[in-house]
């Protein structure tokens, strides 16, 4: 059916080659391509699937890129390479005519800001070019995305309060370790929060606001209010949303890191003079952590994401609806060698990109998830490893 060219040979790049091989009625060709080819060839091999070729390609370079898709030739590009790369990647598939899929939005290396600006200003490019962008096509933001899109379809009238929610009850033995790239994720969780109430953002500290939040099959967890940015795309997208908030689950020892972490000073993204070298700390800082991509062999336990949503439903009666999903830990390292937020977020962009090849979701511009029809989304999730379950009605604790 297709062509794909996945860049990123981390966890997420190592879930979604395994899914794309799974599925050869969709993904025809493909081909992996990485800053470092032995990390891609190393995937291919435990996939052992002679339909994957691989290439190096350095995803901050246009010209780079522009060769390799003008050499390969892919009908869509799935980006789970560094969100400071993702503006890089779509010049290179307007420059080439390719369509573009990322799981998550661009940031400046400079700043750990979270926004869609910089990815919507391509809109009239991309439209123009009769190319497709999806953007945040992971499962937060991705998933989270269409489950919001689904109830709104089939079930609201008006969604008046979105609370996504986002636990990782797993073990991975170590005292300390990121569960995706380190440096983005210490980015993403030392920032302000931030959430949308009555049609303005509201700003908190850093883990301010927190409660414990029960979650299916697991029990309680002390969970935090964070800014995650498919909030500004769903608050955009459904303007009935009185209140949207993002709650993830830490421990107290993760915590503790954190803080010790930043209080030295190992956080910073601004760069230092190290011996006559220049380093950026947190840089530094993930070359030592233990690498998210192996962290699956001793993982156990599972993640628990999903949205929780009160508002009016198609019978103008007030109603709660929570639908959400489970994944183990050990299963995914089982099914792709990676561990479950890996798994969580590669299998996803496999489907988006096989919304697009079968021209589900294929449409001229850039778009969120929530911009397409989450009904055969949805129903791939249930084969391809991430079935959901609904709750409705009941009492929603949030």
């Amino acid at each position: 059916m297709g062509k794909v060219l996945i860049i990123g040979a981390g966890g997420v790049g190592t879930v979604v080659a395994h899914k794309v091989a799974q599925n050869p009625d969709v993904f025809t060709e493909i081909v992996l391509a990485s800053r470092t080819k032995s990390k891609c060839d190393t995937i291919a091999k435990a996939i052992d699937c002679n339909r994957i070729k691989t290439a190096q390609v350095d995803a901050d370079n246009v010209e780079e890129l522009v060769k390799l898709f003008n050499e390969h030739k892919p009908d869509i590009v799935i980006n789970v390479a560094l969100p400071y790369q993702d503006l890089t990647i779509m010049d290179a598939c307007l420059a080439c005519g390719v369509n573009y899929l990322d799981t998550a939005n661009y940031e400046p290396v400079d700043e750990a800001k979270f926004e869609y600006k910089w990815q919507w200003a391509y809109q009239e490019r991309f439209k123009d070019a009769g190319l497709t962008a999806i953007l945040g096509c992971g499962f937060d933001p991705g998933v989270s995305g269409v489950y919001t899109a689904y109830a709104a379809k089939h079930y609201f009238k008006e969604m008046q309060y979105l609370d996504i929610v986002d636990c990782n009850a797993g073990d991975h033995g170590k005292a300390f370790a990121t569960n995706f790239n380190p440096e983005i994720n210490i980015r993403e969780v030392t920032q302000k929060g931030k959430y949308y109430e009555n049609g303005k953002w509201i700003y908190t500290e850093p883990h301010e606001i927190h409660k414990a939040l029960t979650y299916p099959n697991i029990g309680p967890k002390e969970s935090y209010v964070i800014y995650h940015e498919e909030l500004e795309s769903l608050v955009k997208n459904y303007p009935t949303l009185k209140r949207a908030r993002f709650w993830m689950t830490f421990g107290q020892e993760y915590l503790t890191h954190l803080r010790v972490i930043q209080n030295i000073g190992m956080a910073r993204i601004d760069p230092i003079i190290y011996n006559g070298m220049e380093i950026v700390p947190i840089q530094f800082l993930k070359a030592v952590l233990p690498n998210p991509g192996e962290l699956g062999e001793n993982y156990v336990g599972e993640t628990s994401i999903g949205c929780r949503i009160k508002g009016i439903g198609k019978d103008g009666k007030e109603m709660t609806y929570y639908v959400y999903n489970n994944c183990s830990h050990h299963a995914a390292y089982l099914e792709t060698g990676a561990q479950g937020v890996s798994y969580t977020t590669g299998v996803p962009a496999m489907i988006g990109a096989m919304m697009f090849l079968k021209g589900l979701w294929k449409k001229p511009g850039v778009f969120n998830v929530e911009e397409f029809d989450p009904d055969p989304f949805m129903e791939q999730l249930n084969k391809q490893g991430l079935p959901w379950h609904e709750v409705f009605n009941e009492d929603l604790e949030v």
